[in-house]
């Protein structure tokens, strides 16, 4: 597998894991019906958030070479899902100059993550 292969594996499985671990969290606040039912959302949530991420680093690290690299971009990429699912789910905007500097801030973070070597 390439290296670009494998950052893009590991950047796929970052992804979906924080926006598993973003239902997880926030499920209780888009769906009334999840709203005391801390054990269930995690017995559902947490296993696939958690193999996600392990694969994600797994991947990642072989790609970029290094535990650092893989957080970072994890971060940067956490920030690339979170103000596109609230916006969605609890109509919150993600157009404040706070969160688009952040989104923008994590865009920089997966580039030189990916791009500087």
């Amino acid at each position: 597998m390439t290296r670009t292969e494998q950052i893009t594996l590991g950047s796929t499985f970052y992804l979906l894991g924080h926006t598993v671990s973003w239902f997880l969290s926030n499920s209780q606040l888009v769906w009334g019906w999840w709203k005391d039912k801390p054990i269930i959302t995690c017995l559902i949530y947490a296993i696939p958030a958690s193999m996600l991420f392990w694969h994600g680093t797994k991947y990642s690290y072989a790609g970029l070479g290094g535990a650092w690299d893989a957080r970072m971009l994890a971060f940067g990429l956490s920030y690339l899902t979170f103000p596109f699912l609230t916006y969605i789910f609890l109509r919150e905007s993600m157009f404040t100059s706070k969160t688009l500097s952040c989104v923008f801030l994590s865009v920089c973070i997966v580039g030189i993550q990916v791009f500087w070597r």
